[in-house]
């Protein structure tokens, strides 16, 4: 039974897609005159991913922070990777920015095109022509003031504990002057993992947005960012999980 409905899901996953992606390409077909960093279809992209959270009452999605995002504008994103699951629920910020994904997705029908019509920017992991073009790309996004979500691991967990952080983010950080948006996903991967073929219909997803980090703190160097950023969201991490064995389910919201 798990597997039929894991199928029955991927099938409405990828008609939903179909039906979302149309509806982009017609609103951007209208709107392209007057906005020239795809704000509007992003978040209808923020709809049609986290819909897929919506739609199933037994995935209770819980956010702590987002009174941290007030006032902000331009910011990195810095999310922890467990699972592609991840994304949809990182969608739920609903806050206008690119994603930095690998280039792969691009080849997904609907999913990937998608991508492409928001100008995502996508690398080629062990690319270093792909990286650099990345990173060129994001600063052009940066100095038009749009925001970035990187996963400065590079790569879903496999056991879902954070995995080092590369530089990429601290150092656009620091260049333009801009805050890390720290946001510490816990769950997702008991959706699906990394390896994973099923889907678990029955799962708490907890999503906590720290307050921004900022590269003057740490004398504009990214590497010292960077190492700040990975302890706190590590930290972070270990007492989300203290709190979820402490407190009962009917104490939590879903978002």
């Amino acid at each position: 039974m798990v597997h039929l409905f894991s199928w029955l899901y991927f099938a409405y996953f990828f008609v939903a897609g179909a039906f979302f992606y149309y509806l982009e390409v017609l609103v951007r077909a209208f709107t392209f005159p007057f906005d020239p960093n795809r704000k509007l279809i992003h978040y209808i992209s923020c709809l049609w991913a986290y819909h897929y959270i919506w739609i199933n009452p037994f995935w209770r999605c819980h956010w702590e922070g987002r009174e941290n995002l007030k006032g902000l504008k331009t910011c990195i994103y810095a999310g922890n990777h467990q699972s592609t699951a991840d994304i949809p629920v990182a969608y739920g910020l609903f806050k206008p920015f690119k994603w930095i994904s690998k280039s792969e997705v691009l080849k997904i029908p609907f999913f990937g095109w998608n991508m492409g019509l928001n100008q995502y920017v996508c690398v080629r992991r062990g690319d270093k022509k792909s990286i650099k073009e990345t990173m060129e790309a994001s600063r052009m996004w940066l100095k038009r003031g749009v925001s970035m979500f990187m996963f400065p691991e590079g790569t879903r967990s496999e056991d879902g504990e954070i995995l080092p952080f590369r530089d990429g983010a601290f150092r656009l950080a620091c260049e333009f002057n801009v805050p890390i948006v720290p946001m510490v996903i816990d769950g997702a991967r008991d959706i699906i993992s990394k390896r994973g073929k099923t889907v678990n219909f029955d799962v708490d997803i907890y999503v906590k947005i720290l307050p921004p980090v900022y590269p003057a703190d740490f004398q504009n160097q990214p590497g010292a960012l960077r190492q700040h950023v990975f302890e706190l969201m590590k930290a972070t991490l270990a007492e989300m999980r203290r709190g979820k064995k402490q407190t009962p389910h009917n104490d939590l919201v879903k978002a």
